[in-house]
């Protein structure tokens, strides 16, 4: 009986096929991330880190950012851009990409917050500013929802 227990399971679960959560896909240029949020009327999504030395960021980062639910939910609403400052010498960038980095930290993290993130609008106005919030992907997403419902139209 097991033996054909085994094929017949194999056939009922063959038609399912279970479709891979989408892979957000994140810039670290943000002159590119301004032209493609104008290019499609979305918003852009700025995350400020320093992911080898700053806890929170860490935090963020894996309680959210990395989790299929983020991805799910940011794929239709926003242009992501990160923005990354580490400080150990094994990861360190290449001096190009440092380079847009301070620029963009520069337009937007002045204050140098870690994690920083920004929400600008197409057109690179800066509609909200938050960083790390307990609760996890749920939670920060509704806290992302809220932030753009309030600044529709902005």
């Amino acid at each position: 009986m097991r033996v054909f227990a085994l094929p017949l399971l194999a056939l009922l679960f063959a038609g399912r096929v279970v479709a891979p959560a989408p892979t957000p896909v994140w810039t670290a240029d943000l002159a590119a991330a301004l032209a493609q949020a104008k290019a499609i009327q979305k918003p852009v999504l700025a995350v400020f880190s320093g992911s080898d030395w700053c806890k929170p960021c860490m935090m963020l980062k894996q309680e959210v950012f990395d989790q299929p639910e983020f991805a799910q939910y940011a794929q239709d609403k926003f242009v992501l851009a990160r923005f990354d400052f580490p400080r150990n010498k094994k990861n360190r960038l290449d001096p190009a990409q440092t380079k847009r980095n301070e620029e963009a930290a520069a337009q937007l993290n002045r204050e140098g917050a870690f994690p920083a993130v920004v929400l600008l609008s197409p057109e690179g106005k800066v509609l909200a500013r938050t960083g790390y919030r307990p609760g996890g992907v749920t939670a920060y997403d509704a806290y992302l929802s809220e932030l753009l419902a309030k600044n529709k139209g902005r």
